[in-house]
């Protein structure tokens, strides 16, 4: 395999989904990918634990320039919880910091307890985690010992079931599906749970289902990645790609003419009639000319259509 410094770059445009496997940082699954792929440009939609699996979307080129779309998007995961334990980081990963037992919790008990996490709530980020104190990772304190105060955030939680309960084999456990806002910690709902229900408890397994509108049956194995690379060249790679206006379905669409779309690409603001929203909202929409996807617009206050983000003429 020649060394990944001599490797010629080439053009890529395109979201890749990606299930990450257990084990490995998001941006090591980042740059396996850009590596296959000889992207000169690409990164990662919001950080996975290591521990945790599934979901992650990586944007190559241009798409780069609907990340934050999907960084701010809902979120869906899978969790396995694991009664009478918490640790220093909330999950597996870490030391086990105090033992209860829980033998005497009762399906019941976990059912009223998760009444409290429903809706919006608030959170203190965990200490291992990637937000930054005066510059700093959070996680790069925790490792050193250090503990610093750290501001609740309010989250939402749209939807929590929990698919099953277990306190029959000495190891209870509890497994959730949990659809969520961003800046949502999974980590830190197992272990207020546990404080609610007085064992403590942690996060032994975390899958994303879903990210915006991407979920997990559209994902692709890094395994599958390297084999196709291998087998097939970058054609087949290239196709596993998503255009980058799936990332914001969400947002009205707005097809302009060759005329106007010139306009736009030019920087400057457009008439359009009739218009997919509200005036006066700074409403964002998405840019057509004809079936061409070519950008971020934003509706101004008298109605015109002015341009946000644009991606290069080239890449469709």
């Amino acid at each position: 395999m020649t060394s990944g410094n001599k490797r010629p770059r080439r053009e890529v445009n395109g979201i890749l989904l990606v299930d990450k496997p257990q084990g490995i940082s998001s941006n090591g699954c980042l740059q396996r990918a850009k590596w296959l792929y000889r992207s000169a440009k690409a990164g990662h939609t919001g950080a996975l634990d290591p521990l945790a699996t599934g979901v992650l979307p990586l944007c190559f080129g241009e798409a780069t320039k609907v990340s934050q779309f999907l960084l701010e998007a809902d979120k869906r995961y899978l969790t396995r919880i694991k009664l009478g334990e918490r640790t220093d980081t909330a999950d597996s990963e870490g030391e086990v910091i105090e033992r209860r037992s829980a033998l005497g919790v009762t399906r019941d008990d976990v059912v009223n307890a998760l009444s409290q996490f429903r809706g919006e709530i608030s959170q203190i980020p965990p200490m291992y985690s990637a937000l930054k104190h005066q510059g700093q990772p959070l996680y790069k304190l925790a490792r050193a010992g250090k503990e610093v105060e750290r501001k609740r955030r309010q989250v939402t939680v749209h939807d929590l079931v929990l698919h099953g309960f277990d306190n029959n084999d000495g190891e209870p456990a509890l497994e959730l599906e949990i659809h969520c806002s961003k800046g949502t910690y999974v980590r830190t709902i197992a272990d207020d749970l546990g404080q609610v229900l007085g064992c403590g408890a942690h996060v032994t397994a975390l899958r994303r289902l879903q990210a915006g509108a991407f979920v997990i049956a559209r994902c692709v194995t890094l395994d599958d990645l390297q084999r196709i690379a291998e087998e097939q060249g970058d054609e087949a790679l290239d196709a596993l790609l998503v255009a980058p206006d799936e990332a914001i379905e969400h947002l009205p669409a707005v097809e302009l003419s060759g005329l106007c779309a010139g306009y736009v690409r030019q920087g400057q603001a457009v008439t359009v009639r009739p218009l997919p929203v509200t005036t006066g909202d700074d409403a964002l929409v998405r840019l057509y000319e004809g079936d061409e996807f070519f950008g971020i617009g934003a509706v101004l206050d008298d109605g015109r259509v002015a341009p946000r983000r644009l991606m290069k003429e080239s890449t469709r």
